[in-house]
């Protein structure tokens, strides 16, 4: 070989395209590439409320619903016989973290994992409720945006707007109202579009939060206990998060703008919601427009004796993260508080709905680890029909309503013609079998058709590792 060109094969070595692993694009993820696909002999679930409709025909046009009602000439055709059609679910509680080992507060990024298994799981889009790493959580919805990555639309929440006495290292300590206001205005130019107040927040830094995102038509939302639910609607926060079950205004001896001792669930558990301060909150609530976030999976976690462990959520972490959860799920007490409080917060969401309020839904991957992205998702729909929704309203839960809050409605959250084609393809009926749910073999986004097991398959063994 002559030794003159080895410098110039280092330089081409360097220099030429290379696959990347953890960008890939979508490409290997794809169950076929067809910009003109006919759904036929579908059941529909609309995300509106509405009935389902049996043996339809559904064109997916160059990403968008068509108004045409059969195929045109060149299109992808697939019979659908025994299986449903949903809008793509809208996560409102997601993160790109997930608890770590050893019980040290750290809550790693995952950036690589999570964002296939909220779209395997039907997640077309998603907002990050709380961000540990901004930067990367930006930086992760860029690569997808521009297909390097798969993943659903990633809605950016800032960092976490916490006050003195935060549980991990890796939050910012507000200062005051002027720390506040300067957090929301630089993140703001970074390009989040919402923030979360957390639990030891003061009202003034709340109100400086609100006021400074509300000044960039942002909105908050908050995982309260410093602040009750009613200060935080008369400060005018947007949303918040878990519902009653993270409420310290009913505590006694609660103190202004200081978090409680203790464990507030058996508190919450022996709540009578027809009580007039219970309903007095709900009703403010509902007259100031602030949307609860049901996160009911997350906290059923902490029951010890539920859910059933499932084969899918251990070939998808890793064995530590394995190990880690059913540590912590052996150490719970089963069918004790932690259930009851569960109870008693479905019984809350529904007087929320009941009363007029807006209800969303998300994962919230976190607590002891039980809550994985996208499996969580649809967990939470199973939930909201054990507590007395029916199946089609769940859905709208997951999807429409969540769509609404995100000011997205007229582009996403139902499936209508002109509307951009976010759909899962189900096998089953979830409007007669709410678990059906879990068995997503398509996920179109945008009218891009994604392979649930390929996607589900690239990840094995790896969730919560990165």
């Amino acid at each position: 070989m002559n030794l003159r060109i080895l410098p110039l094969l280092a330089v081409c070595a360097v220099t030429a395209p290379a696959q990347n692993r953890f960008q890939p694009g979508n490409a290997p993820f794809l169950a076929f590439d067809a910009p003109v696909v006919a759904l036929t002999h579908v059941r529909v679930i609309d995300g509106t409320g509405a009935a389902p409709r049996d043996d339809q025909t559904l064109i997916i046009d160059h990403g968008k619903i068509s108004p045409a009602t059969s195929a045109p000439p060149g299109a992808r055709v697939l019979d659908l016989s025994g299986h449903t059609v949903i809008p793509g679910l809208v996560g409102m509680h997601e993160h790109l973290f997930y608890p770590g080992g050893g019980g040290v507060p750290l809550y790693p990024e995952v950036a690589h994992t999570f964002p296939r298994l909220y779209l395997a799981s039907g997640v077309t889009t998603a907002r990050t409720a709380g961000s540990l790493e901004p930067y990367t959580d930006l930086n992760i919805k860029a690569l997808i945006d521009s297909g390097r990555m798969p993943g659903p639309s990633l809605y950016i929440t800032g960092p976490y707007l916490e006050g003195k006495g935060a549980f991990t290292p890796r939050m910012h300590e507000l200062t005051g109202p002027e720390d506040a206001t300067r957090l929301v205005e630089y993140w703001a130019g970074q390009g989040v579009t919402s923030f979360k107040a957390y639990m030891n927040i003061t009202r003034a830094e709340l109100a400086a939060a609100v006021a400074a995102a509300h000044k960039r038509g942002l909105k908050v939302t908050g995982h309260l206990c410093s602040v009750g639910f009613r200060e935080a609607a008369a400060i005018g926060i947007d949303n918040l998060e878990h519902g009653l079950l993270v409420d310290t205004e009913f505590h006694p001896g609660k103190q202004p703008d200081l978090c409680p001792a203790g464990n507030t669930r058996n508190e919450v558990a022996r709540l009578d919601l027809a009580a007039e301060p219970v309903s007095a909150m709900i009703a403010d609530l509902v007259k100031h427009n602030v949307a609860i976030t049901s996160t009911l999976a997350v906290f059923e976690a902490f029951d010890g004796s539920r859910p059933p462990v499932e084969q899918r959520f251990l070939d998808a972490v890793s064995h530590e993260a394995a190990l880690n959860y059913l540590t912590a799920r052996s150490r719970a007490a089963g069918g004790g508080t932690a259930l009851a409080a569960l109870r008693k917060e479905l019984e809350f969401e529904r007087a929320f709905v009941k009363a007029g309020g807006l209800l969303v839904s998300g994962a919230d991957p976190t607590g002891n680890g039980g809550a994985l992205a996208g499996f969580a998702d649809q967990r939470n729909l199973e939930l909201l029909v054990e507590g007395g929704f029916t199946p089609v309203e769940a859905i709208q839960i997951a999807t429409w309503n969540g769509a609404k809050l995100l000011g997205q409605q007229d582009r996403i959250g139902s499936i209508a013609a002109g509307k951009q084609a976010d759909l899962v393809v189900i096998q089953g009926n979830p409007a007669a079998r709410i678990a059906d749910i879990r068995n997503v073999k398509l996920v179109f986004k945008e009218g891009v058709a994604f392979d649930a097991a390929k996607l589900l398959e690239s990840i094995r063994g790896q969730a919560g590792l990165r």
